[in-house]
This record gives C-alpha cells, sequence and structure tokens, in this order.
C-alpha cells in the first residue's frame, strides 16, 4: 500500500484546524437569546419601524451574529419584578387619610415602541434598582388616586381603585420602558376608625335592611302561605268536586252499563228459554213421529200383515174344507136319497160300518190344510198359546158337526148314545 504524501496530510491537517477555528470563532461571536430575556446589539447604526435612527438593534428570543470590534451586545431580564407598596396616610376625597397596601408585578417591555426607552434608560441596572423605581412611581399615583375617591368607593369597590390607579400609571411606566402587568390592592386601613365606623353604621343599615327584609319575606311568605293554602283548598275542592262528578258519571254509567247488561242478560235467557221450548217442541214432534213410526213399524204394520196373513191363511184353510164339505155333502145327499125309505136306520148302521173309512177321510182332509207360520200376540194373560193349541180339538168338532149337518146322523150320538148339542132327537129326513 503506498504512502499517503506529506503534503497531503499537511493540507488535510490544516483545513481541520482552520474549520475548528471557524467552528470556534462562529460559536463566540454566535448569541442565543433566552425566552424571558433580550439582546442589544449596539455599534452600529440601525432604523426602527417607525423611522428613527438609533446605535443598536434588539433580538427578541432566537439568536444574533455579533460583528467582531464593531459591536458589543449587552442583556436585559424581562421576567416579571413584584413591587410591594405599602403607602401611610393618603389622604382620600374628604380629607380621611387611608393607609393602603398593595402590590403590583412589572416587567421590562418588549413593545418595540417602548423598549428603546428601557435601553435608553435601564440597561445596566439590577433588578433592584428597577423595583424600587417601579415603587417610588407607582405610590406617587396610588397618592394621586387616593385623592380622587372616598374612602367608601375605595373600600367598596376595589376593582375600580385598581384601574384608575393602572390607569393613572401606565403612560409613566411606559416611559421608562416598563409594563405593569398586574396590579391589586392588598388592605385599606385608617387610623381613625373612619372605615370602622362605616362598616358599622352599614352593618346597621344592612341588619335593618335585613330584619325589614326578613320581615317582609316572613309577610310575603305568610301571604303567599295564606295565598297558596286557599288556592290549595280552592283546587282541593275544584278537584272534589270534579270527583265527585267523575264517580256520579261513572255511577250512571255503570248503572246505564249494568242494566243493559241485565237487560241483555234477561233477554238473552229469554230468547235462550223461548230458543230451548222450540228445540223441545220440536224434539217432542219428532220423537213422537220416532214414537209413531216405531208403533208403525212394531205393532200396527206388524198388526195389518198379521191379519192379512191370517185372512190369507184363513181363506186357504176354508177353502179346502169347504170343497171337501161340498163334496161330502153331495155324496151324502145321494147316499140320502138311497136310503130314503130305510126309516133312518139303514144310514146309522151305515156310518157305523163306514165309521174308520168317513174318520179317515175326515183326518185327511184336516191334513190337507197346512199352517206356515203363526204370530200369535200375548194380550198379557197368558190365554194366546193355550187357545191356540185348544184350536185343534175345536176343529176337529166343528168337522164332526159339520158331516152330522151334512148327513143328518149324529156321529156322536150313534158312538156314545149321548146327543150332541144343537141337534134334535129325530135325524133329518129327505
Amino acid at each position: 500500500m503506498d504512502k499517503i504524501p506529506p503534503e497531503i496530510l499537511g493540507g488535510v491537517a490544516a483545513g481541520v484546524v482552520v474549520l475548528l477555528v471557524l467552528i470556534f470563532l462562529y460559536r463566540y461571536l454566535l448569541r442565543i437569546c433566552r425566552p424571558n430575556e433580550i439582546l442589544i446589539f449596539s455599534g452600529r447604526k440601525h432604523k426602527t419601524e417607525d423611522g428613527r435612527t438609533v446605535g443598536y438593534r434588539v433580538v427578541f428570543g432566537g439568536r444574533g451574529m455579533r460583528i467582531p470590534v464593531v459591536e458589543t451586545v449587552h442583556q436585559m431580564d424581562v421576567s416579571l419584578i413584584s413591587v410591594p407598596m405599602a403607602v401611610q396616610g393618603a389622604y382620600s376625597e374628604g380629607g380621611i387619610p387611608l393607609n393602603v397596601h398593595a402590590i403590583a408585578n412589572i416587567k421590562i417591555s418588549t413593545d418595540p415602541r417602548f423598549v428603546g426607552n428601557a435601553i435608553q434608560q435601564l440597561l445596566g441596572k439590577d433588578r433592584n434598582e428597577i423595583a424600587r423605581m417601579c415603587k417610588e412611581t407607582l405610590e406617587g399615583h396610588l397618592r394621586a388616586t387616593c385623592a380622587t375617591l372616598t374612602p367608601e368607593d375605595i373600600n367598596q369597590d376595589r376593582l375600580k381603585f385598581a384601574r384608575q390607579l393602572e390607569k393613572s400609571a401606565v403612560p409613566d411606566l411606559e416611559k421608562l420602558g416598563l409594563e405593569l402587568d398586574v396590579l391589586k390592592i392588598q388592605h385599606i386601613a385608617d387610623d381613625r376608625n373612619y372605615l370602622e365606623s362605616i362598616g358599622r353604621q352599614r352593618i346597621a343599615e344592612i341588619l335593618m335592611t335585613a330584619e325589614v327584609a326578613e320581615s317582609d319575606a316572613v309577610r310575603q311568605a305568610e301571604q303567599a302561605e295564606a295565598a297558596a293554602r286557599a288556592r290549595g283548598e280552592v283546587a282541593m275542592t275544584n278537584a272534589q268536586g270534579a270527583v265527585q262528578r267523575k264517580q256520579n258519571e261513572l255511577r250512571q254509567i255503570k248503572a246505564e252499563v249494568d242494566g243493559d247488561a241485565r237487560s241483555e242478560e234477561v233477554r238473552a235467557e229469554a230468547a235462550g228459554q223461548q230458543a230451548r221450548a222450540e228445540a223441545d217442541l220440536e224434539l217432542q214432534k219428532m220423537r213422537g213421529e220416532l214414537e209413531q213410526l216405531r208403533l208403525e213399524a212394531e205393532v200396527t204394520i206388524p198388526a195389518d200383515v198379521e191379519a192379512t196373513v191370517r185372512e190369507h191363511l184363513a181363506a186357504g184353510q176354508a177353502a179346502p174344507i169347504a170343497a171337501n164339505g161340498e163334496a161330502m155333502a153331495q155324496s151324502l145327499a145321494e147316499v140320502s136319497g138311497a136310503w130314503r125309505d130305510s126309516g133312518g136306520k139303514a144310514m146309522d148302521m151305515f156310518v157305523l160300518q163306514h165309521l174308520d173309512h168317513i174318520f179317515g177321510d175326515v183326518a185327511k182332509a184336516a191334513k190337507r190344510i197346512t199352517v206356515g207360520e203363526v204370530n200369535l200376540i200375548d194380550g198379557g194373560d197368558g190365554k194366546t198359546i193355550p187357545a191356540y193349541a185348544a184350536s185343534y180339538p175345536a176343529t176337529m168338532g166343528r168337522l164332526l158337526e159339520e158331516v152330522t149337518k151334512t148327513l143328518g146322523v149324529d156321529i156322536a150320538k150313534v158312538i156314545t148314545g149321548i146327543p150332541t148339542a144343537g141337534t134334535s132327537n129325530n135325524p133329518v129326513r129327505s
């Protein structure tokens, strides 16, 4: 690796040295202004904003460069300075001496219009000396302001007193390049107890006024209470009347509603009863019709059918018997004609000889009578079935009677020797 020539190294070192010197000079000539101060660069002429020519320039915060040899730099502190004031025997309007204690906060003005005054008159003075100057100035204005106000005004309206004092002192402070920030009146007193007397008088007046006001307030309160009570009673009476009217209206409406409801209930009940009666009537009619139909179905129709069946059965039963009886009557008539002259004895003998044949024919004729089905209706006396069973011997008896009538021969008498009821002792002769 090649070595750096000494010439280059020397040039770099010289450049560094020059740069360090420049930085040192810049730092030495640079002035930084803090927020609570102003810098005054004096030594050259400058024009202000109002056109005046002055031998300085002012920097409010920030920084500035001092031209060496030509300019010098001074600092002025613009932070607040507390100035207490105590004035003894300051005569007020009316000749009453007062002792006033106040405090003011001032500072060097940063207003471009008045900062020149501060530079010209206060540059190089310390804060204590500035505070002394402000105190003397403000105390003089404080005495002058007290002379324009009565003790009552000063004591009662301290804000007004402070405003007038400020109004009086500000022009002189501006000439000094100062700015009044805060002014407060702390205490006001007098050696002759005038303010205390005024206070006692004022207290008495206030007490009297308070008593009067209290009396008036009590009276007004009593009147208001009485009026409110009267209005309350009237309102209560009106409310009770309104409530009573509403209750009466409610009772009337309730009575009307109850009456309508009862009427509706009565009408509904009557309608229900009428509907039930009509329904019961219809039901009874339907039951009657059903009972009539049941009777017709169970009694009348079966009875009619049974009567018709009986008629047909009787006609069917009578037809063969009548036909057989007529045939037998004809045969017996012929026999009777043949034996007419036998004196009646021959017929009895013939009957006895042919008795088996006669009864056989009668039995055959009876057998030809067929009964398919018989419906018996018992009247509850138990005679229907015995009567029906007794009808068979009666039928046989009737057949024998018919034979007796036809032949003129009492078969029972011939057999038993006892004549049959309803026949004569003599046989019929043709």
